[in-house]
């Protein structure tokens, strides 16, 4: 699958950023007001709202301790779909303790990774540090935990740069992997002497080029919050957290359209759509607003996958912070993924939805938000658990997204 094409905007992600000391749009309750009414300003968040965890919990990006534990035991019990979700995952290229890693002081990606001077190696590189990491977890071979502090500590000590179009969307795609591997290996692994390095990368490589977000890109945005919000557990920074929470509340209800939200789309604040010619061009041309509708259902389902996943890494992990976002972004989450399952399940697509045709596929993406607002929150969602049991053992899509049916299928922590 290939990265985005829209190019970052620098001025309008500074604006932004402005923008989000004081105020953040929070997603209307489905029924506050009729469809045809406009969208209510947006209002002012109290404080506590957004304020981070006075303490962090370790291991705590994507998957928690005790889910970890619940995994191995699944694993160790060969009871499925967890088993065959880690004999995918140990069989897989990322897993392998013959991996060389392929580190660059520069990492050039332009559009459609052309240029792709080390971006493939670099995603993958971090793939298999949290692929690694995971192994070491579920069976306590140290080869793994080597293997992936040899993956953390060959970046940490060559990268300083990201550069091209692409530069914000490669550095979110593999810092979201980043940190997951370092909080398992840290908290759970006796030994890591260059961990405080790896962690001078993340906070001076990394975190820089995501924290202002894109300004204009939803599934670019997510996936900087997605990454943002591992380093800043990771590196227990307080105000990141805090400024990527902001952006995060701001971008959900703009990326995907609830009918309380008005006759159009939510927009962020600064974001310059201000008419209803320019929404519909943003939502690619989508003039027909529904329920669970996405701002990239009529690009493709691929990047729209993207966006939906990176809502709900962000999500798991502020809940597993103690600071649950779920409530807040969960009936915008469960209703995009219900109105996409459903023509991914082979319903046929009705005319005034992209044409009635829609491309591409979401990928292995639906796991964390199935468990999370299905399993957990005892949501009906049919489409989506349809969807997600077909697709297991749901495996990596080589970029951001891996092993989730083994972490997240069922898991009741």
């Amino acid at each position: 699958m290939r990265p985005g094409v829209i190019p970052r905007v620098l001025g309008l992600s500074a604006a932004l950023a402005g923008l989000l000391g004081a105020v953040f749009m929070a997603p209307a309750a489905a029924g506050d007001r009729p469809a045809d009414r406009p969208a209510a300003a947006p209002r002012t968040l109290s404080a506590e709202a957004v304020a981070a965890p006075a303490n962090f919990t370790h291991p705590g990006v994507g998957v928690s301790r005790p889910q970890l534990d619940f995994v191995r035991g699944k694993v160790q019990a060969g009871a499925q779909p967890w088993k065959a979700a880690y004999d995918q995952m140990m069989g897989s290229k990322y897993a392998s303790l013959s991996r060389v890693p392929k580190p660059r002081a520069v990492v050039e990606c332009g559009s459609y990774s052309n240029p792709n001077n080390g971006c493939t190696d670099e995603r993958e590189d971090a793939i298999a540090a949290y692929t690694t990491a995971l192994a070491w977890y579920i069976n306590r071979d140290d080869r793994y935990a080597k293997k992936s502090i040899e993956l953390m500590d060959a970046w940490s000590n060559t990268i300083r740069d990201h550069t091209n179009s692409n530069a914000p969307l490669q550095t979110a795609w593999a810092g979201s992997s980043w940190p997951k591997a370092a909080e398992i290996i840290k908290y759970t692994y006796t030994s890591w002497p260059n961990s405080g390095r790896f962690a001078t990368m993340l906070r001076n490589v990394y975190l820089p080029e995501i924290i202002n977000g894109s300004g204009s890109n939803g599934n670019w945005e997510l996936s900087m919050n997605e990454a943002a919000i591992g380093i800043a557990v990771h590196l227990e920074d307080r105000g990141a957290y805090d400024k990527t929470v902001g952006i995060f509340r701001n971008r959900v209800p703009a990326f995907i359209y609830l009918p309380s939200d008005g006759a159009l789309p939510r927009t962020v604040p600064g974001s310059g759509l201000d008419t209803r010619d320019e929404i519909v061009r943003y939502w690619h041309n989508q003039s027909t607003f529904m329920q669970g509708l996405a701002q990239e259902t009529c690009r493709d389902l691929t990047h729209t996958g993207y966006g939906l996943s990176a809502i709900s890494h962000v999500a798991e992990t502020s809940r597993i912070q103690g600071q649950d976002l779920y409530p807040e972004v969960g009936d915008r989450l469960r209703h995009a993924f219900g109105l996409h399952t459903k023509y991914q399940n082979g319903e046929p697509v009705p005319g005034n939805l992209c044409g009635g045709s829609l491309k591409d596929n979401l990928g292995p993406i639906s796991e964390v938000a199935f468990n999370a607002l299905g399993n957990r929150l005892g949501n009906a969602m049919t489409n989506t658990q349809q969807y997600t049991e077909r697709m297991r053992p749901q495996g990596t899509n080589n970029l951001f997204v891996a092993w989730e049916t083994l972490t997240h299928a069922n898991n009741p922590a």
